[in-house]
């Protein structure tokens, strides 16, 4: 039977193009696919539009690859935070386009897109500068704003274990993006902890069926 683990993190990216629009799971810190954005530095793939719920902080991270000069849109809920130097410098100096999106409503607009559904209406950010230029419609007495799917062409997400067909299971809230942006992109990208033989994994415990999953790669811990 087909097996979808590859050697190694190059292997895993092959085929990223320039233009595209990624998907980056991970709250934060917790459960973002740090070694993959590393090799998506080096594998060259620029002018990307990226998707996640922060625009980075620090020096690594989203904060290296827009630091490396590979992003030309960030759409997030967070862009700043007390570290956050990287992107406010890029986006203070018109290096990076922003669309800021409150995270309830990217989380629901990545669904949207791995569901198939065009698009949905809810109230978050009505009447503000968030609103500007979508259809508002009034729904029982409430105004509501349209808000549209979210498709990429890649998503790279962290998991804790896979086996060999890509079943998922994650380390507890690590989990967050994740499974709504595999179901999203074209190709999903998933970098683990542990590779588990057929089996293993309790059927009942997989959040993200090997449907989504086109690559997976073992990142081993550093000591």
């Amino acid at each position: 039977m087909i097996s979808k683990i590859v050697n190694d993190l190059q292997a895993a990216l092959a085929g990223v193009k320039d233009g595209s629009t990624v998907l980056l799971g991970g709250f934060g810190g917790a459960g973002q696919a740090h070694e993959l954005l590393d090799a998506l530095i080096e594998q060259g793939a620029t002018d990307l539009t990226i998707v996640s719920n922060n625009a980075g902080s620090g020096t690594t991270g989203i904060a290296a690859l827009l630091a490396a000069g590979k992003v030309r849109k960030i759409i997030c809920s967070f862009p700043r935070q007390a570290d956050s130097h990287v992107f406010d410098g890029l986006y203070r100096s018109g290096k990076v386009e922003l669309e800021l999106v409150p995270q309830g409503t990217l989380a629901e607009r990545i669904r949207a897109g791995g569901a198939g559904i065009g698009g949905f209406f809810t109230r978050t950010a009505v009447g503000t500068e968030l609103a500007a230029g979508k259809e508002i419609r009034n729904i029982d007495g409430e105004d509501y704003v349209f808000e549209s799917p979210i498709k990429a062409d890649v998503a790279l997400i962290k998991a804790h274990k896979a086996d060999r067909w890509g079943n998922l299971i994650y380390n507890k809230t690590a989990r967050n993006f994740g499974p709504i942006m595999a179901t999203a992109a074209k190709m999903t990208v998933v970098q683990v902890d542990e590779i588990v033989e057929l089996g293993e994994l309790d059927p009942e415990a997989i959040v993200t069926p090997s449907l989504y999953v086109h690559r997976v790669v073992r990142v081993t811990k550093k000591a």
